[in-house]
């Protein structure tokens, strides 16, 4: 037997559902035979097949007007025919599940491959059973699940490496930012992004709207009401943002003598064209677009090598000098805290050159309990600073004059040594919104920590909306960074907390938090009690600097 196809008809055998060619036969071939057949097939009930000059039909009839159809040769066994047609016709509503036009349709691709299994290429009949037929056609494929699982993996690999990717550019930004906040340097110059302040507005220019100006950029206090606002610039929180408290006297102005091109009357002229130009576009002097390691346009970061130089006031400087290190988790806890100190002496002069330096040993060595080490630097005197307390160069030798010299070290690294903790709570409400409660609270009473930042991102670029805060925040759209300031955390400001919404389902997304603030109480109870002359014991006067900072302060 050759069995040329094997079709499903409707509609009395009209309309072609499914037809498998098992010869090569062009589609108008096929299209013309299935056409003929309904016309050769007459009203007659007596026979199941018919006959044309080239070609038998062997059909069935099948449920709600349906037909199945086998076109073989005439040369082929009819009897072999008709059993094929019977065992075509129980695999149909096997595979199917109905005899339906609809279900036909459904499973057009699954009745061609029980087809394939009843007969070969070339129309030949195969030794099968519909149980076989069965088996076969829900056997799986090894190859194809093996193709599926590297699939599978290389879209894993991939998946993996765009989060580790985008978890990399974000933790760039956030250390860009960080670094910003710690290094200070406070410059008008500030981008345009399209900021949101303080509770939802910030200031504009007085020169138009397209403006932004430092003197006003609190003028809107909580709520966005335009009053209540810190006001001048004087009490600007991010104004003094790592920079030290102590005043520092101006450099003395030099005159330049002669005739010189380019001198100071053409920079000012310069100047003020350029003031001039970006006054009529509402644009601050010096302002810097697009820097994202400063996307709250508070002139930090700015670089230490545009700024003068400041000729020294005193004899002797002296930096008392706290590095702290902190990582929480997101429920508060302190899983590592590492504090670093030191003393750094620097001469000025001459007259700072042979000094003695003298702290209160006897107070944080009765303090300071297990945990702490001190260290002194290797050229100075161990015995006079052991006996005393005295920090001096061995042999009586002078410091080198405009070099800092790191005289005493000392580390602490248990988890009481973080001043302060804070708590991230986002929970995903399962309507495209999630809700996070923040929280600080103070560790150590006797702190007092200053202008406080506490910096994450939202994944995404939207406003939040405020609940509840604690403090003042900033948005920046253009970044999608939020900024949760405070003034002050002390004995009387010891906790506080955040709380708002914002659209997104990802909970990691507002991690890692950062946190930058200022600080002059030390973890150690170091103090310099007095700096004199090692000669003739007269004291020296200097300018003391004490700080604490903050090098890596997160919560991941």
């Amino acid at each position: 037997m050759v069995v040329l196809s094997a079709s499903i008809l409707s509609n009395r055998g009209s309309k072609p559902l499914v037809s498998r060619q098992f010869v090569e036969m062009n589609r108008l071939r096929v299209e013309g035979l299935l056409a003929a057949f309904p016309k050769l097939m007459g009203h007659s009930k007596q026979h199941t097949f018919v006959e044309t000059d080239a070609v038998r039909y062997v059909y069935q009839p099948l449920e709600n007007n349906m037909f199945l159809l086998l076109i073989t040769t005439k040369a082929s066994n009819i009897v072999e025919d008709l059993g094929t047609l019977r065992l075509l016709a129980k695999v149909v509503p096997d595979v199917a599940g109905s005899v339906s036009e609809h279900a036909v349709n459904e499973h057009a691709f699954e009745i061609i491959f029980a087809f394939d299994e009843v007969l070969t290429t070339g129309g030949y009949k195969e030794d099968i059973s519909p149980s076989t037929i069965r088996t076969n056609l829900e056997m799986h494929s090894h190859e194809e699940e093996m193709a599926l699982m590297l699939k599978k993996s290389k879209e894993d690999a991939a998946r993996e490496q765009m989060q580790s990717q985008a978890k990399a550019i974000k933790d760039r930004q956030m250390a860009a930012l960080r670094d910003s906040l710690m290094n200070g340097g406070n410059s008008s110059a500030r981008p345009q992004t399209g900021m949101v302040g303080f509770g939802g507005g910030g200031g504009q220019r007085p020169g138009g709207p397209g403006g932004f100006n430092m003197d006003n950029m609190f003028g809107q206090a909580i709520g966005g009401t335009g009053t209540g606002g810190f006001g001048a610039p004087s009490d600007n929180p991010y104004a003094n943002l790592g920079k030290s408290k102590e005043p520092e006297p101006e450099a003395p102005k030099v005159m330049a003598k002669g005739m010189k091109l380019g001198g100071v009357g053409g920079a000012k002229k310069k100047d003020s064209l350029m003031a001039g130009m970006l006054a009529e576009d509402n644009l601050a002097v010096g302002s810097g677009f697009g820097n994202a390691a400063d996307p709250f346009g508070l002139g930090i970061g700015a670089s230490a090598a545009m700024a003068a130089p400041v000729a020294p006031s005193a004899p002797a400087t002296i930096l008392v000098e706290e590095r702290i290190v902190v990582q929480l988790s997101r429920e508060g806890e302190v899983k590592s805290s590492e504090v670093k100190g030191s003393i750094t002496y620097t001469a000025n002069t001459k007259a700072g050159e042979m000094a003695n330096v003298v702290v209160n040993k006897s107070v944080y060595s009765s303090k300071c309990g297990a945990g702490w080490s001190f260290a002194t630097h290797p050229k100075v005197d161990k015995v006079m600073y052991e006996k005393g307390g005295l920090l001096a160069l061995k042999g009586g030798k002078p410091y080198p004059i405009g070099r800092p010299v790191g005289i005493l070290k000392w580390n602490y690294a248990q988890e009481d040594s973080a001043p302060f903790t804070v708590t991230c709570w986002p929970e995903d409400e399962g309507s495209g919104a999630i809700n996070v409660n923040m929280e600080f609270e103070l560790q150590r009473k006797n702190a007092v920590i200053t202008d406080v930042n506490i910096l994450f991102p939202l994944g995404t670029t939207d406003p939040p909306v405020i609940e509840s805060i604690d403090g003042q925040y900033k948005h920046d759209p253009h970044t999608g960074m939020m900024c949760w300031h405070h003034d002050v955390i002390d004995a009387n400001n010891s906790t506080g907390s955040l709380e708002f919404s914002i659209s997104g389902d990802d909970v990691d997304a507002f991690f890692p938090v950062q946190i930058a603030f200022t600080s002059q109480s030390l973890m150690c109870p170091m103090e310099i009690t007095s700096v004199v002359n090692a000669t003739s014991g007269a004291a020296i006067p200097n300018n003391m600097t004490v700080r604490v900072v903050p090098e890596s302060y997160q919560c991941v």
